[in-house]
């Protein structure tokens, strides 16, 4: 096969210098075994120890798909997607997973992509209907394989691997320590590369401590520890759907600015909350075990259990949100006292005592603009930046975070200028369009989203 030339200009393009050692070391290891292991702590890069030695694995000269990487969630997908784009190669890359367009698939697959992204349901759909050949893909990547497994994604996983008959290059890549490898995957005697023993144990940059509710009902609670944190942005894990929507909304109700996020939600109201977060429209993000890994978020220095999650596993990524690839971070445990003690807590640690008094957050500087037209309409970042400085007379820095979709896009703008912007650019068309640019909703009820 013609190997594909190493070119610095990745790292470039991704405003890196140099990988790190566990890229490094995945890098060799990936281009010259058949079958590897890699095992991370979340934040720690494991998608680019992936993703740069696959470039050197692809050939100019094949047309078709050479790479299929599977995922357990929409999220993870695009967000490799968008790391393989900033890494400004020549090879074409997609995404298929559920709530997208299968359309819009479909034609994107018609020109094959070098490498394909997605869950295994879609993809097992695709498999069915025969919308791209497997013939060429000699390289098979499970992202979050244990993950896929917890969700129930055996026999899809297995039915696609059953298909893909040249795959001659397996990586299976994971945040979690001693997870089983199914036969299914046909990984026999992998090279394991563990990141992740030594560094759990010597983690001393994530600060955990206990916050005791008086009340069983943990609300209370929770609003005096956010006002206690210096208006820093936080994730509030509980568990379940139910009551990240009731803490979300309870929250508002007091006046600080939070969204939820989970499983139960279509995918635009999953990626507005979760553009709306990064941008910092809201401060606070209440979610469910769905978001403890796998997602594009900034560094968070607060990590927040409203509920304890049943497995030890799921409480390390939770706080693997935090004090990540050297940074420092908090962990508060909400426990009332006749809560059940979990065997893998040790509540020994420290207690934090949160303020009396309520003082809210500040609120947020930015608001997030929805504008109804994106990628699949000619629009781009730079478009949306000339016209809202053209026509809405916006400086610079009163423009965040820029997030442009397939149809849509989302802009935060400071809170200030909001009013003074949709005013001027109301009649204004936008690359000879007029589209429908509005304040993006904080959270759409139930009744709304159908």
């Amino acid at each position: 096969m013609q190997t594909n030339p190493y070119s610095n200009n990745i790292l470039l393009n991704l405003g890196i210098d140099n990988l790190n050692e566990m890229q490094e070391q995945a890098n060799n290891a990936i281009l010259d075994l058949s079958d590897v292991v890699l095992l991370s702590p979340t934040g720690s890069g494991k998608t680019l120890a992936f993703l740069h030695p696959l470039y050197q694995l692809l050939d100019d000269e094949v047309k078709n798909v050479q790479c299929l990487i599977l995922v357990p969630s929409r999220e993870l997908a695009l967000q490799i997607e968008q790391v393989w784009k900033k890494m400004g190669t020549s090879f074409k890359v997609n995404t298929c997973y559920g709530g997208h367009s299968l359309e819009t698939e479909i034609k994107n697959l018609s020109n094959p992509p070098a490498v394909l992204i997605g869950t295994p349901g879609r993809i097992a759909d695709h498999l069915d209907r025969s919308t791209f050949s497997t013939g060429s893909i000699k390289t098979l990547i499970l992202d979050e394989f244990d993950k896929s497994l917890q969700l129930g994604f055996q026999e899809e996983m297995s039915f696609i691997i059953s298909r893909l008959k040249n795959v001659n290059k397996r990586v299976l890549v994971s945040a979690t320590y001693d997870v089983k490898i199914p036969k299914f995957t046909q990984v026999t005697n992998p090279t394991t590369l563990d990141f992740i023993s030594n560094i759990e144990e010597s983690n001393v940059q994530l600060t955990t401590q206990l916050v005791i509710s008086k009340e069983k009902d943990k609300l209370n609670t929770l609003l005096h520890l956010l006002c206690s944190i210096n208006s820093e942005p936080a994730i509030i894990f509980c568990n379940h759907r139910d009551a990240a929507e009731r803490i979300s909304e309870s929250l508002n109700r007091e006046g600080i600015y939070t969204t939820y996020y989970h499983g139960g939600m279509d995918q635009e109201e999953r990626e507005r909350a979760l553009i709306q977060f990064r941008n910092r429209s809201v401060r606070y993000l209440v979610t469910t075990d769905l978001a403890a890994r796998g997602l594009d978020i900034p560094d968070i220095n607060h990590i927040i259990h409203y509920h304890l999650p049943f497995k030890e596993e799921e409480y390390i990524h939770r706080n693997g949100r935090t004090a990540r690839m050297q940074s420092s971070g908090s962990a508060y445990l909400i426990i009332h006292e006749e809560e059940k003690k979990l065997d893998y807590v040790d509540y020994s640690m420290g207690v934090f005592t949160v303020n009396e008094k309520i003082t809210l957050p500040k609120v947020p500087e930015f608001q997030t603009l929805y504008i109804s037209g994106g990628k699949k309409n000619k629009l781009n970042k730079i478009d949306i930046v000339g016209f809202f400085s053209q026509k809405g007379n916006l400086e610079k820095d009163d423009l965040g975070l820029i997030e442009v979709k397939d149809f849509i896009s989302f802009a935060a703008v400071k809170s200030t200028k909001v009013k003074n912007l949709l005013h001027a650019i109301k009649d204004q068309k936008m690359k000879g369009k007029k589209y429908k640019i509005q304040v993006a909703r904080n959270v759409i009820k139930k009744e709304e989203r159908f």
